[in-house]
């Protein structure tokens, strides 16, 4: 395979040698299942498989269907999380949700009804909800567009909108997320209207996005929360806090493995994407829509892998 060795240091697979490692894994993709639990998630094509990687010398690389739109899903939870947290105090959010793994699918509402009650993360469903229920603003339609705005900003991509069918889909199906939210709102986890921040949490899972767009905001997180632009958007504790948690959570009940296998922070979305980096280095977005049992892209987990075990990218 060919490697190409960049200004600075830093190793980068050409967008030839990514091809490749595609083609490698393509068979996985037909393994897998796309999510059929969300109206137009179910239409996904399976086949669809693509890479973006991005380093701090502006080498792009990128192969397949990197430029595929698809919804973001819960790799908005960690994007979120650093708008709650410029939003409020760090400890207000901590107070209310964990910073643990569950070991539990990312839907379980079981330990909510346990002694903590608290959600464990803020990159499981209720978790998340919770999270959303905290974005300022004087209506729905506003916290959703500083939601939207910011993810802009961190993606670079003034272009970002979200998927109006999806949306309706994730509304129309979510009677889970629903229960937990009212259950949440019980005690005392959510403060406001519970129904205004399920639409933000169904809005910001509805946002389109692409493996570039996910590259983009990989860099922007191994860079400690820092633009290409040199404008530093969130502070390097809050970038080094939501890294800590995508590595202990960010790939459901499977974040364990992944970080033994793959070594770096990654968030994955039942839409198919995964954002990942490698702290100071680069960022990385992967999209396929064929899932694991867990909820995981079956064939950009073993593309990760693989880059991983090649440029010994592995943080441990």
């Amino acid at each position: 395979m060919k490697i190409i060795l960049v200004i600075g240091g830093l190793i980068m697979i050409d967008s030839n040698t990514l091809y490749s490692l595609i083609l490698a894994n393509k068979d996985k993709c037909n393994t897998g299942k796309v999510a059929d639990y969300i109206p137009g998630l179910k239409n996904a094509n399976k086949e669809n498989f693509g890479i973006c990687i991005m380093d701090n010398n502006n080498k792009i690389s990128y192969a397949g269907d990197y430029e595929k739109k698809f919804t973001i899903q819960s790799i908005s939870k960690p994007l979120i999380l650093m708008l709650a947290i410029l939003d409020n105090e760090e400890d207000y959010i901590f107070s209310k949700i964990g910073m643990e793994p569950t070991g539990d699918p990312f839907n379980s509402i079981k330990k909510l009804e346990t002694s903590f009650s608290k959600p464990f993360n803020p990159m499981i469903n209720a978790g998340a909800i919770a999270v959303s229920s905290m974005i300022k603003g004087d209506s729905s339609e506003e916290k959703f567009n500083r939601v939207l705005d910011f993810i802009k900003k961190i993606s670079e991509n003034p272009n970002l909108d979200y998927d109006r069918d999806i949306y309706h889909g994730e509304k129309i199906t979510g009677n889970r997320n629903r229960s937990m939210a009212y259950f949440m709102k019980n005690d005392g986890i959510i403060e406001g209207d519970v129904e205004e921040a399920l639409d933000i949490y169904f809005k910001q899972c509805s946002i389109l996005i692409t493996a570039f767009d996910l590259a983009k905001i990989g860099l922007f997180l191994a860079n400690n929360g820092v633009t290409s632009s040199g404008e530093r958007v969130v502070s390097i504790h809050t970038a080094k806090l939501v890294k800590s948690l995508m590595v202990t959570c960010g790939m459901y009940d499977g974040s364990g493995e992944f970080a033994v296998k793959v070594g770096i922070p990654a968030k994955s979305g039942v839409g198919g994407g995964i954002l990942s980096l490698v702290p100071g280095k680069m960022g990385i977005g992967v999209y396929g829509p064929a899932l694991d049992l867990k909820g995981n892209s079956i064939g950009g987990y073993a593309l990760l892998e693989d880059i991983s075990n090649l440029l010994s990218l592995s943080i441990f």
